[in-house]
């Protein structure tokens, strides 16, 4: 049986996602919207770019609607064109294997990741919902933001255990570091490592001890005002192609980031990755869900890796984990 991928959200993360999981032939996609003929559109384009790009993976297109519950779903994924003609439930995303959400409010300049946590919440718990009810197995990737609060939602909303409702934000945060330390020393990216801890926002914690540039510390390559400018470039990496872009937010790094993750899981790679999990008692935290390196594979979030933290880098993980507990709280699940 092939495998199946939903994105729920056909904006630019999740259009990118469904490209690179396909172009990977990773899986068949199916790009599910509340806009009418948006993922339809969008997929439908994606798809005839196959026989040129070369992959085989298929990605169709749906748009749902909360009155569409009673409409007819085929048994399996249906030709390209056959759900332009209505809206359809969810039961069309049914067995997925991986779920990323996607959907959501986009922040605006001006805006934080904490602006958008009551609506946010709200379409993430509605989407999280449905995913139990059509794919009960499925592991879940979340992306919607405020990230770390929206993988604690749909834990809740669906019931499932830790180890399959896991956060995109390490990942892509540790790319903006990298990015930037190979910027600095003029060298490549393949040759630059880097982990960034915490929550996905302003609190996070870039470890420069625990990154390099070809095995060498960064801290024995460049100034300590260099790396502590690197750091805060890299907190502020969102809200500076969110300033730059004026009218959205970051889409390439985000799906690389979530196409590596699945890409970990789906191959049983065992790849440790920093992601967002639901903490119980690792660096002394429980019940938030907080960026720490993870190994990923075919269960899902397999084991987190606690590393040796300075006293300052423990304190800063600490205070991190306190904004994402505080965020929790408000919502009252």
């Amino acid at each position: 049986m092939r495998r199946k991928v939903t994105v729920v959200g056909a904006g630019f993360v999740g259009e990118h996602v469904a490209m690179e999981i396909a172009r990977r032939e990773l899986a068949d996609v199916a790009l599910i919207d509340i806009l009418e003929g948006v993922p339809q559109g969008k997929a439908l384009d994606l798809y005839e770019a196959s026989p040129v790009l070369g992959f085989d993976s298929r990605i169709i297109g749906y748009t749902h609607r909360a009155d569409a519950a009673s409409a007819v779903a085929p048994a399996d994924m249906p030709e390209p064109m056959a759900s332009a003609v209505k809206p359809v439930s969810y039961e069309v995303t049914k067995d997925s294997d991986v779920v990323v959400i996607t959907a959501g409010l986009a922040r605006k300049p001006g805006m934080s990741r904490d602006d958008l946590l009551l609506k946010n919440a709200e379409i993430v718990g509605n989407v999280a919902r449905e995913v139990a009810k059509y794919s009960p197995k499925a592991i879940v990737v979340v992306v919607s933001n405020p990230l770390d609060v929206m993988c604690w939602v749909t834990l809740k909303a669906t019931g499932f255990p830790k180890e399959r409702v896991i956060g995109m934000a390490g990942v892509l945060d540790s790319a903006r570091f990298r990015t930037f330390i190979a910027m600095e020393l003029g060298v490549s990216v393949e040759s630059v490592s880097a982990f960034v801890l915490g929550g996905h926002g302003d609190s996070m914690v870039p470890l420069p001890r625990y990154s390099t540039a070809g095995g060498i510390p960064i801290t024995e390559l460049m100034s300590k005002e260099r790396v502590e400018s690197l750091v805060q470039r890299t907190r502020d990496g969102g809200a500076e192609i969110v300033k730059l872009l004026k009218t959205g937010s970051a889409y390439y790094a985000p799906a690389a980031s979530v196409t590596e993750m699945v890409d970990s899981i789906f191959k049983d790679k065992k790849k440790i990755l920093p992601c967002a999990a639901l903490l119980g008692g690792e660096y002394g935290l429980s019940g938030m869900y907080v960026g720490v390196p993870c190994v990923l594979g075919s269960a899902g979030l397999e084991k987190v890796l606690e590393i040796k933290l300075e006293p300052e880098e423990a304190e800063a993980l600490k205070r991190s984990a306190m904004d994402v507990k505080s965020q929790q709280e408000k919502l009252k699940l």
